[in-house]
């Protein structure tokens, strides 16, 4: 019993939710579980150095100040322990480098994913702090206009130490390759990014080239495989997937002459159904699946003449798109039948790239192609921890090692024609 009756209200701005408590306080005791864990370890690799006094030379040293750290459901403070060395060898101290909470870390991960998504999606800088307190309390505070200019900096620093990186140990069995159109508010020209995903011999899909090109020209496709050459991706990948329009098939043969090529059929029905009229574009379109669908090469050829047959004679434009590339959409026929869904369209980028393709007016946040693209590195990074390895990735050594396949099944060769080769 109380000896009162006044209800407390709900400041105007603020609200209560007990769930968000408790989750809050749970993630704050995982948080310091874990530190303290860390610690330990770190403590117990080293419990048997003593001092000369035969005292513990790595010992705990109390806590640094208690910090906030911004989650995904608002705040949570936590003190880190500190290590202390007592006795330096050769002036050289044992220190300890925490991985979990490190020095000067204000944020967790997750909302450094989210800020480039909410940049592209339009949001402003001035508008940053209003969303991110709407989505994670009014503790989101810290995360000011001056944040988010400094965090773009930092984004745009990253992604040009990126674009150096080292690429000699790398290999790439596949690449996907497409065209990004995005167009920042103070820039006149819709901007073009150029972007190549590639899957390694181990099945990873990998971000391998993110830059900004000039309307997909080949020129500026010759640069970018050049450049990846440059810094040591000695090897073309084996196969390529693209849409048919890029300056990138021109540009493909001047660096990597050995790389086969396969047009993206997502791309290819759209062209097509769009020479038609809209009263037969569903007939049509289960006509194209029928094609690229088809369990064997001869049966895509077959239904290949079917749709000539029966669209040729009337509609020759729509016809003549889909045959003029006839060889290079039925390449993945020569590929192992687990990676067919993979390689029938450019799909690994169209999803991941799919929250700026679809923008249609100038972004609010990004003034410039040069904040544009930092933003857009930055999805791209975000997105690539959660890329699935590709189905059949035990078969990708054999395509390094030459083994064919016919209609997606392994060409077995005979005793003969082994010790004969």
């Amino acid at each position: 019993m109380t000896d009162t009756n006044v209800i407390k209200l709900a400041q105007p701005g603020t609200f209560t939710d007990s769930l968000t408590e408790i989750l809050r306080n749970g993630a704050r005791t995982l948080l310091t579980q874990a530190v303290e864990t860390e610690v330990a370890d770190f403590l117990g690799r080293y419990a048997d150095l003593k001092t000369e006094a035969g005292c513990q030379r790595v010992v705990r040293h109390g806590h640094l100040p208690e910090r906030a750290i911004m989650t995904g459901i608002g705040s949570v403070a936590v003190r880190q322990p500190r290590v202390r060395d007592r006795d330096a060898v050769g002036g050289e101290r044992i220190r300890f480098s925490p991985t979990i909470l490190p020095p000067y870390a204000r944020r967790t991960k997750s909302l450094e994913v989210l800020i480039p998504i909410l940049y592209l999606k339009g949001i402003s800088t001035g508008d940053f702090e209003e969303a991110l307190a709407a989505l994670l309390g009014k503790d989101a505070g810290g995360l000011s206009a001056s944040t988010i200019v400094r965090l773009k900096e930092a984004w745009v620093d990253e992604h040009a130490r990126w674009l150096n990186r080292d690429l000699s140990a790398k290999r790439y069995v596949y690449f996907w390759v497409d065209g990004i159109h995005v167009q920042a508010r103070l820039e006149d020209d819709a901007q073009c990014l150029l972007v190549i995903i590639g899957a390694t011999p181990e099945g990873k899909k990998e971000l391998v080239g993110l830059i900004d090109g000039v309307r997909e020209s080949a020129q500026s496709w010759k640069e970018l495989l050049l450049d990846l050459k440059r810094r040591g991706l000695a090897i073309g990948p084996e196969l390529a997937v693209a849409d048919g329009a890029l300056g990138f098939w021109k540009a493909l043969p001047e660096v990597w002459p050995k790389t086969r090529e396969q047009r993206c059929w997502v791309h290819k029905t759209a062209n097509v159904l769009n020479r038609l009229p809209k009263s037969l574009q569903a007939k049509a379109k289960r006509a194209l699946q029928n094609i690229w669908m088809a369990e064997t090469r001869k049966d895509a050829e077959a239904s290949f003449d079917a749709f000539a047959e029966l669209y040729g004679a009337k509609y020759d434009k729509a016809v003549e798109c889909l045959t003029k590339d006839r060889d290079v959409l039925l390449t993945f026929y020569d590929f192992p039948a687990e990676h067919w869904k993979h390689l029938r369209t450019t799909n690994p980028i169209e999803s991941t790239f799919a929250t700026v393709r679809h923008r249609t007016t100038r972004s609010k946040g990004c003034l410039s192609n040069k904040t544009a693209l930092a933003m857009t590195f930055k999805l791209a990074q975000s997105a690539e921890t959660s890329w699935h390895r590709l189905r059949g990735y035990n078969q990708l050594p054999k395509i390094i090692m030459g083994v064919k396949f016919n209609d997606g099944m392994e060409v077995v060769r005979s005793q003969a024609q082994t010790a004969a080769a």
